[in-house]
């Protein structure tokens, strides 16, 4: 089963050092939850400076803009 921790009843949860560590989450950091069937995901949630850049080959053209909105 892995690491197992226990929901307080604050509903909050410790992240074990094993499982951050491997992921690389510091503390500060955004973390999501993602619906996934019957379980959760968690997943770290990236900053403005990490996605900067991401899409610099896009060709923007043919993508609808607000003045093309019914």
């Amino acid at each position: 089963m892995g690491n197992i921790v226990t929901l307080s009843e604050k509903f909050q949860i410790s992240v074990p050092k094993e499982v951050r560590e491997q992921q690389g989450w510091k503390a500060g950091q955004k973390i999501a939850f993602v619906a996934d069937g019957k379980g959760v995901r968690l997943v770290r949630v990236p900053t403005l400076d990490e996605l900067q850049g991401i899409a610099t080959n896009a060709d923007p053209t043919g993508y609808r803009d607000r003045d093309d909105r019914y």
